[in-house]
């Protein structure tokens, strides 16, 4: 947005402190942050400015798409209604996750996930969209598909995150086989006859492909420059297999024992927003406060709310369990860095206005009164 615009009377969440000022904006850009009290600019009431969200793993878009098992919607309506919530969110920068690799449960199509690639491209391209747009590939590896669908992203200049998956039974997020029983068998309205039968093709498959799939896929990756991700790892093994690989993220992963070593080796650690706002992950694995006690978790997701983002950023303060700088970095700096996008996540001269009004009440969820993207007003 060009011209100049200030914002005074607001309380500025900086790095490391907050600041009772005025911030301005040059040209979509962050120009001076002014502590103290400013003659001119727009009242913020004493209102929280964070930098915008930014938002790595949002299965999110795939809900207003495939609303109902049987009902797929205009993609591109579907995908401004995605837009509109993260951005009422105050999240500014999203990666759009997208399925890479089909079995059968998949609801959804290798055609309608590259469908909606073009929507985003086509989305940003007409203005349409409030967030700026990026795309995450969810590879299940031990998918026969997976790579013939990887390759068709392959050149897609949006893909910026690429995490490697194994959701066969017996592994990672289903070692317990109860637990993949109770999502699976019921999903998919099996006999136990054919939920047996089931496991032991998605077990042979990933016996067969996970590997070389994994290798293939980080090579493509570590030569193009693309960001990679681990899932839901849960052991030692798992870990030394992430680093082999060049993994920069570790995803989910589901015991402290995977989540110390991939902190200790220099990997950002991922956990789900909602799994801090309801106390615990809803499928049994370690919690995500658990591992922020421990010092082990570095990027919050909001992975199937998208206002769990930002809620969980103030519960972690009203809680006394971080300062409001430290909390809002697990939501903008440090997934921006993980996602190697330089020039945002943080209220900085120089970077962009990527900015969220929040009011905030004891007791009450944090009200978004205001999300600017690159200075321009988007929600």
């Amino acid at each position: 947005m060009a011209g100049r615009q200030v914002f005074r009377n607001a309380r500025i969440v900086l790095g490391d402190e907050v600041v009772h000022g005025s911030l301005a904006i040059t040209d979509g850009r962050i120009a001076d942050i002014v502590p103290g009290a400013a003659a001119a600019g727009e009242d913020f009431g004493g209102d929280f400015l964070l930098p915008g969200l930014v938002e790595l793993h949002t299965d999110h878009i795939e809900g207003h798409y495939l609303p109902r098992p049987k009902v797929r919607w205009n993609m591109m309506a579907a995908l401004q209604a995605h837009d509109a919530q993260v951005a009422a969110s105050g999240i500014t920068t999203v990666l759009d996750a997208l399925r890479v690799g089909m079995d059968e449960d998949a609801l959804l199509t290798s055609a309608d996930m590259l469908a909606m690639a073009d929507t985003i491209a086509a989305g940003a391209r007409g203005g349409r969209l409030r967030a700026d747009h990026h795309i995450h590939l969810r590879c299940e590896v031990s998918a026969p598909d997976v790579l013939d669908h990887f390759e068709t992203f392959a050149e897609n200049p949006l893909v910026r995150l690429v995490s490697l998956m194994d959701h066969a039974p017996g592994q990672r997020q289903f070692v317990d086989l109860d637990t993949y029983r109770s999502y699976y068998q019921r999903k998919m309205n099996l006999t136990d006859a054919a939920f047996r039968t089931f496991c032991d093709r998605r077990i042979a498959q990933s016996e067969t492909h996970a590997g070389p799939n994994r290798r293939a896929i980080a090579e493509v990756c570590r030569g193009a420059g693309i960001s990679i991700a681990s899932h839901d790892d849960a052991t030692l093994a798992h870990v030394d297999e992430a680093l082999e690989l060049g993994v920069a993220l570790a995803e989910f992963p589901t015991t402290v024992a995977a989540a110390q070593a991939s902190h200790a080796a220099g990997l950002l650690v991922l956990m789900g927003a909602p799994n801090i706002v309801r106390g615990g992950s809803h499928s049994g694995n370690v919690s995500a406060a658990d591992l922020l006690g421990r010092g082990l978790l570095d990027v919050l997701s909001s992975d199937y709310v998208p206002f769990s983002l930002l809620q969980s950023v103030f519960a972690l303060v009203e809680a006394g369990t971080l300062d409001l700088p430290a909390a809002v970095r697990l939501a903008s700096a440090n997934p921006a860095a993980a996602a190697q996008l330089n020039d945002r996540g943080a209220i900085a001269p120089g970077l962009r206005a990527d900015l969220v009004r929040v009011r905030a009440e004891p007791g009450l969820p944090p009200l978004v009164a205001g999300v600017w993207r690159e200075g321009r007003r988007v929600a």
